[in-house]
């Protein structure tokens, strides 16, 4: 098995990590919390589990089948038993992740929906149909910006022209929104929310937090303790709060800046190897790749407005979007192998 080279800086993060919890203010505390290192496992086991382009196609259905099933789930759960500007959770404990994980499955299904060449493209296009209501219902704004950059860079990559109906289709999504939604939508644009407010004040006391703990941090899971202190400034409602809304600040503030460094460097050659993929790839693998890039761009661009990476729901899907294309690689390589005589 040849592990993606991002597993080097992603083992990186992994070992950092448990060095700040050594160092940690709270070491009980912070250990326990580094079991979440534990998805990183996702990466291999995904190499290890698709071994054939049946396993691999049988993976995808089943995927586009539970994002189906549960868009299908929350969409059913509003009409039947929900008032307009209730918060749809559908399967997950807490709406953030039911968001985080649509925003994710969206980002993709559009890239293979753009990408595939054959008519499996339009399964995916009626499961991104099914999605983009749901994920709308859950009033998550990180989730829909996230979801919007992936669609940004996807039309850039695949159709530059289509990037003119981009507004005029969220305009038009605007439109037919209920009101709760449209109020949800427009307060992104308020500098004075209140909780556009809050997420500026904790990347002040996340800054700060930083500063006094810059190598190692206060240790994975003790900032919403440390931010109690008075000298961050933080009001009794956003102390109420168990996180910094801020995937760069949360990692800086709780791991340190080097463990901040290796997580970038892992999305950085991330990146890079699922672009050449893209350019050298053909068929399922150059969609796989446009998938993964989406995913990241998602994952990223929403995580400046929330903590969506200490979401174990959405790291793993995460991780699993970003291997798969090394899954398929894999399998061109052994196809291209010469059989034993």
């Amino acid at each position: 098995m040849r592990l993606p080279p991002f597993a080097w800086p992603l083992g990186a993060y992994v070992l950092l990590s448990l060095v700040a919890s050594a160092l940690s203010r709270d070491p009980a505390t912070s250990f326990i919390d580094c079991k979440e290192l534990l998805l990183t496992f996702a990466v291999p086991l995904v190499l290890a589990a698709f071994v054939s382009a049946t396993s691999l196609n049988l993976g995808l259905w089943a995927f586009l089948a539970s994002a189906a099933a549960a868009a299908g789930y929350s969409l059913a759960v509003y009409l039947i038993r929900m008032t307009p500007g209730e918060r749809v959770a559908g399967f997950m404990g807490h709406y953030m992740t039911q968001a985080g994980l649509l925003m994710l499955f969206s980002a993709a299904a559009l890239a293979l929906a753009l990408f595939l060449r054959d008519k499996s493209r339009w399964a995916w296009a009626l499961g991104l149909a099914l999605s983009l209501p749901a994920l709308a219902l859950t009033l998550t704004r990180s989730a829909w910006i996230g979801l919007l950059a992936a669609a940004f860079v996807l039309l850039l990559i695949r159709k530059p022209k289509a990037l003119l109906l981009l507004p005029v289709l969220a305009g038009l999504f605007f439109l037919a929104a209920p009101k709760p939604m449209k109020q949800r939508a427009l307060s992104i644009f308020s500098a004075y929310g209140a909780s556009n407010q809050e997420r500026i004040a904790y990347i002040k006391a996340g800054l700060k937090i930083i500063g006094n703990y810059p190598w190692h941090g206060t240790g994975p899971n003790t900032a919403e303790v440390i931010f109690q202190y008075p000298e961050y400034g933080l009001s009794e409602q956003a102390k109420k709060n168990v996180h910094l809304h801020n995937n760069l600040i949360q990692i800086a503030a709780e791991r340190g800046l080097p463990t901040l460094a290796a997580w970038l460097a892992f999305l950085a050659v991330a990146l890079v190897g699922l672009i050449k993929m893209l350019k050298a790839g053909r068929g399922p693998l150059r969609a796989l790749a446009a998938a993964g890039i989406a995913a990241l761009v998602a994952l990223f661009i929403g995580g400046m407005f929330e903590y969506n990476f200490g979401d174990s729901e959405i790291a793993c899907l995460f991780y699993i979007l970003i291997t798969l294309p090394y899954a398929r690689r894999s399998l061109g390589r052994r196809e291209d192998m010469p059989s034993e005589p």
